[in-house]
């Protein structure tokens, strides 16, 4: 990774990436719903209610094993192998301080010879 955002090569397996951490994200949302839904069945006084919310609750665990199966077929996720999670968990900090290194405001920002155009002149 160079410091310039906006070379290609920076781009170099982003799209798996992102969709690692979109995969991440929506495991985690998953988690907090079934903690939140098992939080509010301690709190719940009618049956009828309390029946409609454990549903939920076992929808958001079903969801859970859904997007974590997904993530463990994709390598994105080692729950039983601490060491390569560790592994994969470097990598995307190393990542993370690549990406926060880059200089996003370059001083010189022409582009001209770059790309080509109608007028060479500009």
């Amino acid at each position: 990774m160079n410091n310039d955002f906006l070379d290609p090569i920076n781009a170099k397996g982003m799209p798996e990436l992102a969709d690692s951490t979109i995969a991440l994200d929506f495991l985690m949302a998953a988690k907090n719903g079934v903690r939140n839904c098992a939080i509010a069945l301690t709190e719940i006084a009618t049956p009828e209610v309390r029946a409609t919310v454990r549903n939920h609750m076992e929808e958001a665990l079903a969801m859970h094993e859904k997007i974590s199966d997904l993530m463990i077929s994709k390598g994105w996720f080692h729950p039983y192998n601490l060491s390569e999670q560790f592994q994969l968990d470097m990598k995307s900090a190393d990542t993370t301080l690549k990406i926060a290194e880059l200089k996003l405001f370059p001083d010189h920002t022409s582009r001209l010879g770059t790309f080509d155009t109608l007028e060479k002149n500009i």
